[in-house]
């Protein structure tokens, strides 16, 4: 067989779009292989949310270049493929600063990859159209071992594109509008994946919490309802979504958390900022007291849940004293973790345009406070499980022999001691230890627990 080798930067969306072009490859006659060496296909699926993650892609078409031409020269072709967002966004740009590069196509586009593929074995190919028709209609399923050989544990995408056009972001640029897939087609996904031994989706979107899928009774479904019929998949025991607007987080999507067993309690709702001011500028159209009181909400329907969050310091015009809001919230709501960034400018987005861009210093200089609060609440989270006992998806075998790694119901790694071949199984684990990164445990004797003792 000829093999690909396909790595992906970014975002859930894009480790599942990677997992399917690999699915569509597979019917081709490809198998895939950890490294790009001797492949006969490389595919690099990108990301475009900030200027670094470009600066990695360009970075990496060098070194593949090297490749591609020390196996040209010993006689095996090899061909280049740039996927994704900055595919989308760059377009032909890429090929004209990296001549290597045989084929850009966006992430809307992937579905044709057979046929752009046999037009780029005569000529240089771009493909960033935003076709009409739904490419996931034209991906084939996964075989059987394949799935197996991913995990227990799996993304299924649900929507795509983002019609909130926040200041910062490509995603409506590079996604295109909101597109949700219908419900039927979600669920024939979610039930290949359980008969193949997965135990836990995780729904994936740019804007997940605004699905709205047409559904087999023709009526339009919300995510909180095509949760609940996803939990009725025989096998499926865990269920996520991610990522989240607070704009679109509505009463029956809060209701599913309390109601679902299957539900787990840990919630990724992206706030950026706690400045008023810079959530305007941003256009994110809330504000802090409105996501607080959003998370009061959330909390008294699943007073177990833990939350996550995006941030972002030095969006232009950011004052101290609006950093110093940020810093505020936070403090207050205690995030089990976060996830935060410097502001990187986008061509094409209505913030690159703003006056009053930030300093690097001062934006580094913020960042590493707030890093230094968000880590100080993720110990703070962590430390707590100490004592408890909860419910670990056994996922893969660890580093050490014997050992087993897991996923707790709030994401966080853990580690047992275990000679028994128990991967896939839900295990009750009492917590001995929090480590900088993973928990460790042992094996519960006797009780049981679901977790839903613990505050967040």
């Amino acid at each position: 067989m000829k093999k690909v080798h396909i790595k992906s930067f970014g975002c859930q969306m894009n480790v599942y779009d990677g997992q399917r072009m690999a699915d569509i490859l597979s019917h081709q006659g490809y198998e895939e292989t950890a490294t790009p060496e001797g492949a006969d296909l490389i595919l690099l699926n990108t990301c475009h949310i900030r200027d670094r993650a470009v600066q990695k892609v360009y970075s990496e078409l060098g070194k593949l270049r090297d490749i591609k031409n020390a196996q040209t020269a010993e006689g095996q072709e090899t061909k280049i493929v740039v996927a994704g967002c900055v595919a989308q966004a760059e377009g032909a740009e890429i090929q004209h600063r990296q001549p290597a590069v045989d084929l850009v196509v966006g992430p809307q586009a992937y579905h044709r990859l057979p046929e752009l593929l046999a037009e780029a074995a005569r000529k240089r190919v771009v493909d960033t159209d935003l076709p009409i028709e739904d490419k996931f209609g034209f991906l084939p399923a996964p075989k059987p071992q394949i799935i197996r050989a991913r995990g227990v544990s799996a993304f299924v995408t649900v929507q795509e594109g983002c019609d909130k056009f926040c200041a910062f972001c490509v995603v409506p640029y590079t996604r295109g509008a909101e597109f949700s897939r219908p419900v039927a087609q979600v669920l024939a996904e979610v039930e290949r994946l359980a008969q193949a031994g997965v135990r836990d989706v995780t729904l994936i979107g740019q804007n997940v919490n605004a699905y709205h899928g047409e559904g087999p009774d023709g009526a339009v479904w919300g995510l909180a309802r095509l949760m609940r019929r996803v939990a009725e998949v025989p096998g499926i025991a865990r269920i996520r979504y991610t990522t989240s607007h607070p704009r679109d987080m509505d009463d029956d999507l809060i209701a599913a958390h309390r109601d679902l067993p299957q539900a787990m309690p840990f919630l990724h709702l992206p706030v950026q900022a706690g400045s008023d001011r810079i959530l305007a500028a941003m256009n994110r159209k809330h504000t802090g007291d409105e996501y607080r009181r959003l998370i009061e909400r959330i909390r008294k329907a699943r007073p177990d849940i833990a939350l996550s969050s995006d941030f972002i310091v030095g969006f232009p015009g950011e004052t101290d004293a609006d950093f110093e809001d940020t810093i505020r919230l936070v403090d207050e709501i205690g995030f089990a973790s976060s996830y935060s960034f410097k502001y990187s400018p986008r061509p094409g987005t209505p913030a690159a345009e703003l006056d009053a861009q930030i300093p690097r210093t001062v934006m580094d200089e913020r960042l590493y406070r707030l890093q230094e609060r968000i880590e100080h609440h993720r110990q703070a989270f962590n430390a707590a499980m100490v004592g408890r006992t909860v419910d670990v998806l056994l996922e893969r075998v660890g580093r050490h022999p014997g050992q087993l790694a897991g996923k707790s119901p709030y994401l966080q790694a853990v580690q047992i001691e275990s000679e028994a071949n128990q991967i896939g199984d839900i295990v009750q684990v009492t917590i001995e230890r929090a480590g900088s990164n993973s928990l460790f445990g042992r094996l519960a004797e006797a009780g049981r627990t679901d977790g839903k003792d613990m505050a967040a």
